[in-house]
């Protein structure tokens, strides 16, 4: 006997090579169960009065379609997230639009109120002429075009 496996518990039992070389091999994958017409047509009749089924229920659910109960639970929590993403897709495209709406009546009551409200004054534009003609101009008025004569500004 070596002072050092006294030492150590675990030198008997170590392990050569990848550590998952040596477990038992996985269980095999159950395949996909598919269902009949008939089938999803009547759990999506059920699904659309009821979203949650008492073990009762779903006991006698699963006997009349001739399916497991686990089949009918599994169906049935699948079928709920999938109701659930689609509720909160819906809800957050409404939110959206419901934004999209209120950001253009904004604008909308925005650009109104600058177009009925009087431009401020500017004491500098109220002594000179030529100026005071330019901070009333409405450049989106293409008929009016500014003229100067001698300093002072008419609209022709």
């Amino acid at each position: 006997d070596s002072p050092s496996a006294a030492l150590s518990p675990f030198a008997a039992t170590r392990r050569i090579g990848h550590p998952y070389q040596n477990r038992t091999p996985p269980k095999r994958k159950k395949p996909r169960t598919s269902f009949s017409r008939v089938q999803v047509c009547e759990l999506e009749k059920r699904f659309h009065r009821q979203k949650y089924l008492a073990s009762a229920e779903r006991a006698t659910l699963a006997k009349a379609l001739k399916m497991t109960d686990a089949q009918v639970k599994t169906w049935f929590q699948n079928r709920r997230t999938k109701w659930s993403r689609r509720q909160t897709a819906e809800e957050r495209e409404a939110e959206r639009q419901h934004a999209n709406r209120l950001m253009l009546q904004l604008q909308q009551e925005a650009l109104q109120k600058s177009l009925n409200q009087p431009l401020p004054q500017d004491p500098l534009c109220m002594h000179n002429s030529s100026l005071y003609a330019l901070q009333n101009l409405q450049p989106w008025a293409e008929d009016n075009k500014v003229t100067s004569v001698s300093g002072v500004a008419s609209v022709v």
